[in-house]
């Protein structure tokens, strides 16, 4: 009867999610996985459960690499008993990486016994699952927790014609926490964007944004995230020209399903000025107080997401567009988007909001 019960006990605890199979197709590498992997949810169980397969998942690719793969948000759907889902799931993590094999004459990495050869990839060391990560270059081994950095704003370089010049940015947010606690969604961000006149003499780069961050930013169901934070906006300059603009915002991005692969995300911010601005005490009129993101997006495919933002008040504000197509698509070794970025409005540059302009500039991306 005690056995009875206690089996009773263990079925009622089982949530519903256990009726669900992950089985995600393979990859063929690292590299390929960051583009995401699909998984198919299967129901095995006797009723509807909602399509949420486990948040994490561990996949062994093609060349080796066990990855861990962390769930993407997406709309809120059903799976009837028999029947099945498709999900879309990026890597967040190593469970191993694939067999060391070092160049010809390389020294062999810390841990990796002087009799091991590199004759036999399935039997040799790896390096380890956690921890630093060393990448042999030119210059001298390179080491860091790589791991935690991920993409934030686009990382791009796109070029236009007459004084719409260059404009580059480098942007990557860092978790310096993992884990599954409170403080592993703690977030430190970085980005800089730089404009470059390549239609004056000598081509300066006119003006240079910098802009830290940090945010806790969590998922609050499959397809919704939110995220609130400080952004300090900067451009690098002595106090009489110096613009230092302090906010606090709130911001969530919720993602729907269109079918076929497609789905669209909407991601409204909010934010308010702290402190004082340096020489530009009338940003605000400017950049407003908030802005509404929109994108149409098919992984391994077009991306188009556009951002309003502005201030009601003064009547002034600003759009930007993107459009990418990964230009893998076209040669399996192009770790590249093709990317277009075009700008109308006041504010594109913190130094010179004050100014409208209308740019298209077209150039490569690394991350959009």
């Amino acid at each position: 009867m005690r056995s009875l019960i206690l089996v009773a006990a263990a079925t009622l605890a089982l949530p519903a999610a256990a009726q669900v199979r992950a089985v995600p197709t393979q990859p063929d590498s690292e590299a390929g996985a960051l583009r995401g992997v699909e998984v198919i949810l299967i129901n095995e169980g006797s009723t509807a459960v909602a399509a949420e397969g486990p948040r994490t998942i561990e996949v062994t690719a093609a060349d080796g690499t066990r990855l861990i793969l962390e769930r993407l948000p997406a709309p809120a759907a059903t799976i009837q008993p028999g029947s099945f889902a498709k999900a879309r799931y990026v890597p967040t993590g190593y469970a191993a990486r694939p067999a060391y094999k070092p160049l010809p004459g390389a020294p062999l990495p810390e841990g990796v016994g002087t009799a091991w050869t590199g004759d036999s990839p399935a039997t040799a060391p790896r390096t380890p699952d956690t921890g630093e990560r060393e990448t042999p270059t030119a210059s001298g081994t390179a080491s860091g927790f790589l791991d935690r950095f991920t993409p934030h704003e686009p990382v791009y370089g796109a070029f236009g014609l007459g004084d719409s010049g260059g404009k580059l940015q480098v942007s990557f947010a860092f978790q310096p926490i993992g884990g599954e606690g409170a403080f592993s969604h703690l977030r430190f961000a970085y980005t800089q964007t730089m404009f470059w006149r390549l239609d004056l003499p000598s081509g300066p780069f006119t003006h240079t944004t910098y802009s830290p961050e940090v945010y806790v930013e969590r998922a609050i169901d499959p397809s919704a995230t939110i995220g609130i934070g400080w952004r300090h906006d900067s451009n690098g300059e002595g106090e009489a020209t110096s613009i230092d603009s302090n906010r606090i915002f709130m911001r969530a991005t919720k993602a729907f399903d269109l079918g076929d692969g497609w789905r669209a995300e909407v991601t409204p911010q909010a934010w308010v000025y702290v402190g004082k601005q340096g020489v530009a005490p009338d940003l605000d009129r400017y950049w407003g107080n908030g802005s509404l993101g929109l994108a149409l997006v098919k992984p391994d495919s077009l991306k188009l997401a556009v951002t309003l933002r502005g201030s009601p008040d003064s009547g002034r504000g600003a759009a930007e567009l993107f459009a990418s197509y990964p230009l893998a698509r076209i040669d399996d070794d192009l770790g590249f988007y093709l990317f277009a970025q075009g700008f109308t409005g006041y504010g594109e540059a913190l130094d010179d909001h004050r100014r409208r302009d209308t740019h298209a500039r077209i150039g490569i991306a690394l991350t959009r």
